[in-house]
């Protein structure tokens, strides 16, 4: 039987008691009473202080989205060949296995916040290939709420808490998003049911964001990509998630943990959906629009692997708080197209890494790359720890043999070409107009809920339960946003919050 482990110092000196303290004492020879008088604690006492120092600082930044969150780890493996679209060596033999990490999160909340929480949910899957770490960073929901990057902080800032009050705000809430109409479409998917999922396990992932990748012959297609939960779609209705937010709000860090506990290990199959350059230029939206999904019926999913979380974190501290996800990290022959939100993203996310992390996140364990790193410029910096490449020169130097591998042509023009087509065709409305097609997509999802029972209801309840806290001014922008995808959602909107808030004459229809 080992041995159990010796208390220490973090530098390795053997404690004999967790709990002492040093201090000063005085001779208290003189006194009735002369036994030693105990004074302040001591300077000396690194084992106190040491304790101490590092409570004070074991709390890093919480993300400024995606704050919440669980994960797992686990194994991708290929089950269709695709190297016709893509040359990533990850991809290139059908049965091939990869190493993951998978994190989960709710984007809005802060850190403490309910799993139940209405709002999209992040799920961001860490490929440690033999080429370098791949992040696929995805979404729940197929599209999101902007399509120009400068709206970011405003939106991200009107989701969260009023600088005056430190509240929620139903007035912040809704004032942005009438005020900014391409955001309908996702609006619409977060207030139905869809909004509120009842497992991380049963829901799906969606790069939303359009991707350009490439195979050996330098090649490229449009893609995007789709997992696709094995378990199903399973989703709570606005009532069953406020119940379950005050009763157990970590309620999908639990489940997510103890199925894979108990051997009940979670699946999704990964699908892309691919679109030429020619079409990309027939279509009534931009390929570059994130509001915007491609129809599947023009472009069908076509099935290219697998992955399975079958493995629980040892530490969540250590491995999914101080997990570093980013779409910028990629490997060849997988590369980000024009869209701007995704541009954005690409420096964002290492941003906040370096000021939540450091500016060496990369070498923590958990983000670690198992391909062999050799970046002689990226030296020093705080909690280096990984060597620092010791001797070597922090340049490209001719006293330091290297060798570089042939990369995949990653580009079958040349700059001025590409950027001279992109920005011809970096326009929003594709061969409509944006204002117009903003709605179109929107009145298919309206169709699309009709098809199950209750769930047009749902979604005007929800939007009804969460404006109705907010003042009459933006109740009304709500109902004409909403009655422009179709009239009958609005007027179904404005009867129940009247019913909610009632207001006399300010309630006639606009």
């Amino acid at each position: 039987m080992s041995q159990p482990p010796k208390w220490t110092t973090s530098q390795g000196a053997p404690v004999s008691d967790v709990f002492a303290t040093e201090r000063a004492t005085f001779d208290n020879s003189n006194h009735a009473n002369n036994a030693p008088k105990v004074g302040p604690l001591l300077l000396q006492d690194f084992q106190l202080i040491d304790s101490l120092a590092h409570f004070d600082r074991e709390r890093i930044p919480e993300r400024v989205v995606h704050a919440k969150g669980a994960g797992a780890f686990g194994e991708f493996e290929v089950t269709d060949d695709i190297t016709d679209v893509c040359a990533a060596k990850f991809l290139d033999t059908i049965g091939k296995k990869t190493r993951i990490f998978t994190r989960f999160s709710t984007v809005g909340g802060e850190k403490g916040s309910a799993d139940s929480a209405r709002d999209p949910r992040g799920f961001s899957t860490k490929f440690y290939t033999e080429e370098g770490n791949l992040d696929l960073v995805y979404n729940n929901t197929p599209i999101f709420f902007i399509r120009d990057p400068s709206k970011f902080p405003h939106f991200i800032h009107t989701q969260k808490r009023n600088p005056a009050t430190n509240l929620k705000d139903a007035n912040m809430f809704w004032d942005y998003l009438v005020n900014n109409q391409e955001s309908i479409h996702q609006v619409m998917y977060l207030f139905s049911d869809r909004g509120t999922p009842a497992s991380l396990r049963k829901m799906n992932g969606y790069s939303g964001h359009t991707y350009k990748w490439y195979n050996k012959k330098g090649e490229w297609l449009y893609v995007q990509v789709h997992f696709k939960s094995d378990l199903g779609v399973v989703n709570f209705n606005n009532e069953e998630a406020g119940k379950l937010a005050g009763e157990d709000p970590d309620y999908h860090t639990g489940d997510l943990f103890n199925a894979i506990e108990r051997g009940e290990y979670p699946t999704w199959t990964c699908y892309i959906q691919t679109m030429t350059q020619e079409q990309a230029a027939k279509q009534p939206f931009s390929v570059f629009d994130l509001t915007k999904v491609w129809p599947h019926k023009d472009f069908p999913l076509r099935r290219f692997g697998k992955f399975t979380l079958n493995e629980n974190p040892k530490n969540y501290f250590a491995e999914v708080e101080q997990a570093a996800f980013s779409p910028s990290h990629t490997i060849p022959s997988m590369q980000p197209s024009a869209d701007p939100v995704l541009q954005s993203r690409l420096f964002s996310y290492p941003d906040t890494h370096r000021h939540r992390l450091g500016v060496n996140y990369q070498q923590i364990p958990v983000n670690c790359p198992v391909a062999p790193v050799f970046a002689p410029q990226i030296r020093d910096g705080a909690m280096t720890v990984n060597g620092n490449l010791g001797s070597t020169p922090n340049y490209k130097s001719s006293f330091c043999p290297f060798s570089t591998e042939a990369q995949i042509q990653t580009n079958s023009n040349t700059p001025e070409e590409v950027l001279a087509a992109h920005t011809e065709k970096f326009h929003w409305g594709g061969i409509l107009d944006s204002k117009s097609y903003d709605f179109e997509q929107p009145r298919g999802l309206w169709k699309v809920l009709g098809k199950t029972p209750g769930q047009q209801r749902n979604l005007c309840h929800n939007v009804a339960v969460h404006v109705a806290a907010a003042n009459h001014e933006v109740q009304d922008r709500v109902f004409e946003y909403f009655s422009k995808v179709y009239p009958e959602i609005g007027d179904q909107i404005r009867k129940e919050v009247l019913q909610l808030s009632p207001r006399g004459d300010s309630a006639a229809r606009l």
